[in-house]
């Protein structure tokens, strides 16, 4: 009995070899490159094995494998195989990688979403709706065959790996909902709907990587590199949700405002939020951000930006956001020498510390 367990448990997920690259052509894979000797793999396995259960077990046409890429390293490298573990969904010619957290309902969900067309139909007001109250940020093409529809499908197929594309007709959406012209790009977040703009929102790929999360978010260290691909600085409300204090709630709500009433003035350039606690923002700075507080990050240099004095109102914040949009704010950090040089002795320090 416990061996036939043990091979049926194996049938999950299959151990590929140097074969793999001409016997995959035909099907979906989800395969995890690791590595022996790798801490971060030996974590990922029991993960994983729960990842091929659920993909087998619900049907999906996914199959699940891992490769040791030390062994069969002329391949992994084929696959662009840099580091451990890494994951890729491969689907015909493309090899799409997994970068989000590594638990089994966000592999799944990866999984299924890039398995599927990358643009998925939305053929009736009930599926829209649905779809509405399934996802917080929806990208829906209206019209026929065009240009634009071209566009959406080559991002749709370059940034599945992020988010879900849908096309409609306008007789889905509800009355409220009025396009200027035909075709459209619409994205629905945060109780209201915004459309693409090629004249002022420059390409639409990059457009839909501003657009893919909501205004307004907790942030934690993952967020903040997920939103480093999207260009913006990122405003951050720092508090401690676990001793909640008026001044917290206060910075809070603040910066949950400007986010909503200035979208128009700062959303192509600033993603809002706020972090529990100061202890993610103190290793990234290198200092200490006292709490509350309201600090933005620049993820693509390092930098960051701290107010002149403390902000008691609406004003303020949108004074110190513009001051940064300008320029005229300090601005400390970066990724010069001194400041990697002090990345250096930080690190040391604080595994001494440790």
């Amino acid at each position: 009995v416990a061996a036939f367990l043990s091979s049926a448990a194996l049938a999950f997920v299959e151990d590929l070899d140097d074969t793999f690259k001409d016997t995959r052509v035909n099907d979906i894979w989800l395969v995890d490159f690791y590595a022996p000797w790798c801490g971060y793999c030996k974590k990922l396995e029991p993960v994983w094995h729960d990842v091929g259960v659920e993909l087998k077990t619900s049907g999906s046409p996914v199959r699940v494998g891992k490769m040791d890429a030390t062994a069969y390293s002329g391949m992994a490298s084929e696959f662009g195989v840099r580091g451990y573990p890494t994951i890729k969904l491969l689907k015909g010619d493309l090899a799409y990688n997994y970068k989000g957290p590594r638990t089994k309902d966000d592999i799944v969900e990866f999984a299924n979403r890039v398995a599927g067309p990358a643009v998925r139909a939305l053929p009736s007001k009930q599926m829209f709706e649905h779809m509405m109250k399934r996802h917080d940020v929806l990208f829906v093409y209206v019209g026929g065959d065009s240009p634009l529809k071209e566009k959406y499908n080559d991002v749709a197929s370059e940034l599945i790996v992020y988010t879900y594309f849908f096309s409609a007709s306008e007789e889905v959406f509800p009355e409220s909902v009025t396009l200027p012209e035909l075709p459209a790009v619409v994205v629905f977040k945060d109780g209201a709907y915004f459309t693409y703009d090629e004249y002022e929102d420059a390409s639409l790929s990059s457009w839909v990587n501003k657009e893919r999360f909501q205004g307004y978010l907790q942030i934690d260290g993952f967020t903040l590199y997920e939103l480093g691909e999207t260009g913006k600085l990122v405003a951050i409300a720092v508090i401690d949700e676990k001793g909640p204090t008026e001044e917290s709630g206060r910075l809070k709500t603040l910066i949950q405002r400007v986010a909503k009433e200035y979208r128009e003035h700062f959303n192509r350039d600033f993603q809002f939020g706020h972090m529990d606690g100061n202890d993610y923002i103190n290793s990234l700075i290198m200092g200490e951000v006292t709490v509350p507080s309201v600090i933005i990050l620049n993820t693509s240099n390092e930098q960051y930006f701290l107010p002149s004095e403390p902000i008691e109102s609406m004003e303020q914040l949108v004074q110190f956001i513009n001051s940064v949009l300008n320029g005229s704010a300090q601005a400390y950090g970066g990724d010069g020498v001194i400041q990697r040089i002090k990345r250096v002795a930080f690190d040391a320090r604080s595994t001494i510390m440790v």
